[in-house]
């Protein structure tokens, strides 16, 4: 039984350039703190995806849990693209295209990341500053 959260928790590739960097557009354009990280890596993580029962050793998901829900692929991006400051939320309204073509889309996206984005050795390490949005269980 995961413990419940008062914030949604996003959950990431830690040692994806493309990922971490996504993290971080996040926490730039959160302006109300509300959303909390944790790699798919960290122990949180990988009770996460048992606790769902989704693969612990395939890391290519975006996953967002929120009132005790997984949101995966391009649904999660979406949902937490809809809470950020600016014009990002207004990308919300591809919640519309069917999840088969959008989900499509994130895949292969997500396939490929590491060969055109790159890979880390270790997973990013938040700043001082930003330590607190993440769950480090």
């Amino acid at each position: 039984m995961l413990p419940e959260r008062s914030h949604p928790v996003i959950l990431f590739d830690g040692v994806c350039n493309l990922c971490s960097g996504a993290v971080q557009f996040i926490i730039k354009h959160d302006h109300k703190k509300l959303f909390r990280f944790a790699s798919l890596q960290s122990k949180f993580g990988e009770e996460v995806m048992k606790h769902f029962r989704l693969s612990i050793n395939q890391y290519n998901s975006f996953i967002l849990l929120e009132d005790g829900k997984i949101y995966t692929c391009s649904t999660g991006a979406l949902k937490v693209a809809k809470r950020l400051k600016g014009l990002w939320s207004l990308s919300y309204c591809f919640i519309a295209v069917p999840r088969f073509i959008r989900d499509s889309v994130y895949n292969l996206i997500a396939r490929k990341r590491y060969n055109w984005f790159g890979k880390k050795e270790t997973c990013w390490i938040p700043t001082p500053e930003l330590k607190n949005l993440f769950i480090e269980e």
